[in-house]
């Protein structure tokens, strides 16, 4: 690991895109702390950890929800408008089926669309999150149709910002851009949420208490660590089918077996970001329809009750069946070992083929789908049996994106590494 850190700092080129990559996400940062101009940023700061819902999104926006700034939307919509777009891909709209099929002329095509699409509901979402939090917190100093406008244009601008800062960086910096703002977002709030946690079990008034108080926040610490090693197993575990080539034995005698490997969670954090849209969409709507409705239905699937958390649950189960299915087609994969010549030995081509690994993906997402639901579920069940307040998540879709983003921006920074070697070798 030093020797990695040596090397990558010796690299020139690694060098300038890594101080590249923390350039923009300063930006990022700094256009954070700016909130649009006419909210009451105090008002809404005091109230929005009252609502899970609220204080998760603020999570993942690195606190810019609760100043409500220019990019309090972050790349949400962007994120959104994707899986829209990828599910209606598969054979939904035959236009959008065509340009996934097209190579790179059609991939351009459609992240054009989806950028279209994260415009508008970037409009419809900061729109209606607005008219919702005034409604709730009165937090415009003016209760216009033009500030509602105004607020929505300039949040959805702040969100198109971002994603131009994702673009530069996935241009001339290091990793995926919009993983990287996502990722920057979340860990700039990590230790606010360890200070706060602190704050919460240490008693500094009384030596007895804060001894006891010291040894729970070190649980507590411990506990984080387990968890992101836990993840981390998660979202590297695999199950490795054998394959074997049909032209393998030939010419040199003996038989190569290589491996088709299966992810335990192919689906990584999808899931929960549909389950959390499926329960907020007939809130969003009841909040423009029916006041009272919309405060008993927020009750009712509020992520700090068992009913909610419940359905929660349920709607992350059945969603992670549903993503792993889309995105691991065993009829297609079966198609594409008989047109390689690849077998699985002791399983017949065709139909077979298909059957074992449509039983064997839906063991392992089994497993993928009971480790999803523990981490996505934590931070909503900590606060219902212990003492930490229910701002505090440990665990949560957040540690799985952050550990996600660690491992690809490492895997890219090694291969450039040996890219280089490789170029040296070669002069």
């Amino acid at each position: 690991m030093w020797q990695t850190c040596v090397s990558i700092f010796k690299n020139k080129e690694i060098r300038n895109k890594i101080f590249f990559t923390l350039a923009m996400l300063f930006i990022y940062r700094l256009g954070s702390a700016i909130p649009v101009p006419g909210v009451d940023a105090n008002q809404l700061a005091a109230s929005i950890l009252d609502n899970s819902l609220l204080s998760m999104l603020n999570l993942l926006g690195g606190g810019a929800l609760e100043r409500l700034s220019i990019f309090a939307m972050g790349v949400t919509p962007y994120i959104t408008a994707s899986i829209v777009i990828q599910l209606l891909s598969m054979d939904v709209i035959p236009y959008l089926t065509e340009l996934s099929k097209s190579g790179q002329t059609g991939r351009v095509k459609l992240d054009r669309i989806t950028r279209y699409l994260g415009v508008v509901l970037s409009l419809v979402q900061s729109g209606t999150m607005v008219y919702s939090l005034n409604g709730s917190y009165n937090i415009l100093t003016s209760n216009t149709l033009a500030m509602y406008l105004y607020t929505a244009i300039v949040m959805t601008a702040g969100t198109m910002f971002l994603l131009w800062i994702g673009d530069r960086i996935s241009q001339f910096g290091i990793g995926n851009g919009i993983s990287f703002i996502i990722f920057a977002g979340i860990v700039a709030n990590l230790p606010a949420s360890f200070r706060q946690v602190f704050s919460v079990l240490v008693d500094t008034s009384n030596n007895t208490a804060m001894f006891n108080g010291l040894i729970e926040f070190s649980l507590f610490v411990i506990m984080y660590l387990v968890i992101i090693v836990f993840v981390v197993v998660m979202q590297t575990a695999t199950r490795k089918i054998p394959i074997q080539y049909t032209s393998s034995s030939m010419g040199n005698g003996r038989n190569d077996i290589t491996y088709l490997p299966f992810k335990i969670n192919s689906a990584s954090v999808v899931p929960v970001i549909f389950a959390q849209s499926i329960m907020t969409a007939p809130q969003i709507i009841l909040s423009f329809v029916n006041t009272d409705l919309y405060t008993k239905l927020s009750n009712f699937l509020s992520l700090q009750k068992p009913v909610g958390l419940a359905i929660y649950a349920i709607l992350t189960v059945l969603f992670t069946f549903f993503y792993t299915n889309l995105q691991v087609d065993p009829e297609k994969v079966a198609e594409n070992l008989g047109k390689s010549g690849a077998y699985i030995p002791g399983i017949r081509p065709g139909s077979e083929t298909k059957e074992y690994i449509k039983k064997v993906l839906n063991r392992i997402t089994v497993l993928g789908a009971a480790g999803l639901l523990f981490i996505a579920t934590l931070p909503y069940l900590l606060p219902m049996f212990t003492n930490l307040p229910s701002s505090i998540s440990i665990g949560g879709t957040g540690i799985i994106i952050v550990v996600g983003v660690a491992m690809e921006t490492i895997d890219q920074i090694q291969g450039q590494l040996t890219q280089k070697q490789y170029r040296g070798f070669l002069k």
